[in-house]
């Protein structure tokens, strides 16, 4: 078989187009690149990128102490700067068997879900522009900045929030703020059937996501596909239900665990819509436990120098975009020996291996923005 790459023009009918998509391409959210062996208008075969984007944080942890690791750690995703920087403190908190105070868990908790929110607004309002629908972004972004005054309110940043700590959090919440985080909670609600209506029941975005891209079972688990795309696919695991950190354990009669069996582009919209329904009623029942928890502390005191003791451990979140881990080793220093992190991006976006071939060029698109990744997420 004879390969032509091919800029501008065409090719001998007999012959493959090798067709390069990004790295810089609007479609892709960011430098990634797609190489795309086409045969007419469908793609014979696919391979994703990577590596455009590669900042070396991993090494990077190496270098810095625990306290300046959270820095490096909530930047990769930078949608879900808050749960990132979770899993690296629980990590050095699982090291030091410290036990976190019951306010700083139920804040962190709350917060969390908070990002979730924040995260997903973001994929259901840029999904749709990517179709050709511009309205839905508009009002994504209304959304999201209610809830991030509330988030920098209370930590000072509108995306990087550097709130957590190891044995905590920074500080205490600011007077009134639960009022307020519950009212900005309450607004977002009543707008949600935006997505419900305008986005979902569209008949044209149905119709271009309906049956398109479906991820069976079995490539799910090969590729390690986790989150909202694996459990589109029927894959029924959520960290906070299977495997509960924070106070996850108590919120069970809240947390709904949202799954589809027809694994396409639809089906992981819907599942990225459901859930943020339910991480706004996750927020609300931290809110209500808040307001009936005593004045306490929200965080443990801890040493100038905090060294964690050599051993090794693996901590990991269900962050918005699926699973995220970090393994973490120490030689008993201020600075970790290794901290390797496992992001839900980097295994989620190699599954367009085998979600591309024999799908049509004009569905690529489609197919891509459904997988809800973030660049920084591949490559760290």
């Amino acid at each position: 078989m004879t390969e032509t790459t091919v800029g501008i023009g065409g090719a001998a009918e007999s012959t493959d187009m090798v067709l390069n998509i990004g790295p810089q391409h609007p479609s892709t959210h960011g430098v990634l690149r797609l190489r795309l062996v086409l045969d007419g208008e469908r793609i014979a075969s696919a391979e994703p990128v990577v590596g455009y984007m590669h900042r070396g944080a991993e090494k990077l942890f190496e270098a810095r102490d625990y306290r300046q690791i959270v820095m490096l750690a909530n930047r990769h995703d930078w949608l879900s700067a808050f749960s990132n920087e979770l899993g690296v403190v629980m990590a050095v908190e699982r090291m030091l068997g410290m036990e976190v105070p019951e306010r700083a868990v139920w804040m962190r908790t709350l917060l969390a879900e908070l990002n979730r929110v924040l995260n997903h607004l973001m994929f259901l309002g840029s999904y749709p522009l990517e179709l050709g629908g511009i309205t839905p972004i508009f009002h994504a972004f209304r959304e999201r900045e209610e809830l991030q005054a509330v988030m920098e309110e209370i930590s000072g940043g509108r995306m990087h929030y550097m709130f957590n700590r190891v044995g905590g959090l920074k500080e205490d919440l600011p007077a009134g703020w639960l009022g307020r985080a519950r009212a900005a909670i309450a607004d977002v609600n009543t707008r949600m059937d935006v997505y419900d209506k305008l986005v979902h029941g569209n008949e044209i975005f149905r119709g271009r996501t309906r049956g398109v891209g479906v991820l069976s079972p079995e490539a799910v688990h090969a590729y390690g596909v986790s989150g909202p795309i694996a459990r589109a696919s029927g894959v029924d695991f959520d960290l906070r239900r299977d495997e509960p950190y924070l106070a996850y354990g108590e919120l069970q009669d809240v947390l709904k665990v949202v799954t589809r069996t027809e694994g396409d582009c639809l089906a992981r919209f819907e599942v990225l819509l459901e859930q943020t329904h339910n991480a706004l009623d996750l927020a609300v029942a931290c809110l209500d436990r808040l307001a009936e928890l005593p004045p306490g502390p929200i965080n443990q005191r801890l040493p100038k120098v905090l060294k964690a003791p050599e051993g090794h451990t693996y901590a990991w979140t269900e962050n918005p975009l699926g699973i995220n881990g970090y393994y973490l080793v120490s030689k008993g220093e201020k600075t970790p020996y290794r901290l390797k992190l496992r992001s839900a991006s980097y295994n989620n976006i190699q599954a367009l291996a085998v979600l591309l071939p024999g799908q049509l060029v004009a569905d690529m698109v489609s197919i891509l923005g459904s997988l809800f990744f973030v660049v920084g997420d591949i490559d760290k």
